[in-house]
C-alpha cells in the first residue's frame, strides 16, 4: 500500500485528489494551512478513515515537514499547496510569493533531505510531483497551444510565483537529482471549488438571481478541465511519468468565458427556473476587465496522451452539467463556505 504526503489537500483540486486516492487504498497524510480556500468540510467523508490523516500546517515549516516525512515515510510528495487566484494576487502579491516560492523551496529542501536518507527500492521509487498551471506560459493569440517546451512568460503575480516554483522544482532535479515531476494544467472546474472562481461564482449568483459579472467583452478563452480528469492525469504522471519531465494537462475544451456563462444559465434555467420567469442570460453584466487579463490559454496534452495513455473522460458539456448538478445538490456545502470571509464580491481591481 502506497503512502503519499499531499500538500494543499484541503483545497479544490487537492481535496478531490485526496478523496480519490483514499478511495483507491492509498494512505494519505494531508498537510494544509487552511487559508481562505482550504476547507476541511470537503474531506468530511474520510475524516475518520484509517488511511487518512490531516495535519494543519505550512509547507514552509521545515521542522513540521521533516517530522511528517520521518514519521510516515511516504513514497511520494504531491504538492498542490499554493495561493491560486489571479485577482487576489493583484490585490496582495506578497502572500503568493511567500507560499508559492518560499514555501515550495522549504518543501523541496525537506524532500531532498528525506530522499537522500532512503535506500534501495524506496529511494528509486520516490517521487516529488509538483502541480502547476498553464498560466506560467503567458497568453496565446488566436491560434496555437501551450507545449512543454514553450518559454515562460507569466503576466500576473500569481503566474509569476508559480513560474518561480516550477523553476525551483526543475533546479532541484538537475542540481541534486531529486526525482521530480511537474504538471501544468488548464482551468479546472467541478465539485468543491471555492466560489470566487468563475464557474461556481456564476452558479451561485445565477441561483440567487443576481447580476452575473463578466470581464471585458467575455471573449477571453480558457481550456477547461474537469477536476476528476485532472486527478487521473496526476495519478498517471506519478505512476508512469519520466523523472524530471513536465507534462501539460488539458481538457480539449476551449471556450470563451461568455459561452461558459451562457451554458450555466441555460442549465440552471432548465433545472431551477427563476420565479419571475426571466432567462438568466438577461442577468449578464459586462464589467471593467481585470488588469493584465490574458486573452487565451490552450493546452497541448499530446505528450501526456502519447507517453502515458491518458485522455479526458468527459466533454465540457458533460462536465459542466455534472458540476451544476453537484452544486444544486450540495447547497449546504456552499452555505458553509460562505461564512462571511467571501461574499461573491469582485476582487482584483487594485491595479
Amino acid at each position: 500500500m502506497s503512502t503519499w504526503l499531499v500538500t494543499g489537500g484541503a483545497g479544490f483540486i487537492g481535496g478531490n485528489f485526496v478523496l480519490d486516492a483514499v478511495s483507491r487504498g492509498v494512505r494519505v497524510v494531508n498537510l494544509d494551512l487552511l487559508t481562505y480556500a482550504g476547507n476541511p468540510d470537503t474531506l468530511a467523508a474520510i475524516t475518520a478513515h484509517a488511511g487518512y490523516r490531516f495535519v494543519q500546517g505550512d509547507i514552509g515549516d521545515r521542522a513540521l515537514v521533516a517530522a511528517l516525512l520521518a514519521e510516515h515515510r511516504p513514497d511520494a510528495i504531491v504538492n498542490f499547496a499554493a495561493e491560486s487566484h489571479v485577482d487576489r494576487s493583484i490585490d496582495g502579491p506578497a502572500a503568493f510569493v511567500q507560499t508559492n516560492v518560499v514555501g515550495t523551496l522549504g518543501l523541496l529542501e525537506c524532500a531532498r533531505d528525506y530522499w537522500k536518507s532512503l535506500e534501495g527500492e524506496a529511494r528509486d521509487a520516490f517521487r516529488f510531483l509538483h502541480v502547476s498551471t498553464d498560466e506560467v506560459y503567458g497568453s496565446l493569440g488566436e491560434t496555437g497551444k501551450f507545449t512543454e517546451t514553450m518559454p515562460y512568460a507569466p503576466n500576473s503575480p500569481y503566474s509569476a510565483s508559480k513560474a518561480a516554483s516550477d523553476h525551483l522544482v526543475r533546479a532541484f532535479h538537475h542540481t541534486y537529482g531529486l526525482p521530480t515531476l511537474t504538471t501544468n494544467c488548464s482551468n479546472n472546474y467541478g465539485p468543491f471549488q471555492f466560489p470566487e472562481k468563475l464557474i461556481p461564482l456564476i452558479i451561485a449568483r445565477a441561483l440567487a438571481g443576481d447580476a452575473l459579472p463578466v470581464y471585458g467583452d467575455g471573449r477571453n478563452v480558457r481550456d477547461w478541465l474537469y477536476v476528476g480528469d485532472h486527478c487521473s492525469a496526476i495519478r498517471a504522471v506519478l505512476e508512469r511519468g519520466r523523472v524530471g519531465e513536465v507534462y501539460n494537462v488539458g481538457g480539449d475544451a476551449e471556450r470563451e468565458n461568455i459561452v461558459v456563462v451562457k451554458t450555466i444559465c441555460a442549465l440552471l434555467d432548465a433545472r431551477r427556473p427563476l420565479a419571475d420567469g426571466r432567462a438568466r442570460e438577461s442577468l449578464i453584466s459586462f464589467v471593467k476587465d481585470r488588469p493584465g487579463h490574458d486573452r487565451r490559454y490552450a493546452i497541448d496534452a499530446t505528450k501526456l496522451k502519447s507517453e502515458l495513455g491518458w485522455a479526458p473522460s468527459l466533454s465540457f458539456e458533460q462536465g459542466i452539467a455534472r458540476t451544476v448538478d453537484w452544486y444544486l445538490d450540495h447547497q449546504d456545502w456552499v452555505g458553509r463556505v460562505l461564512d462571511g470571509s467571501y461574499r461573491l464580491e469582485r476582487i482584483g481591481g487594485a491595479a
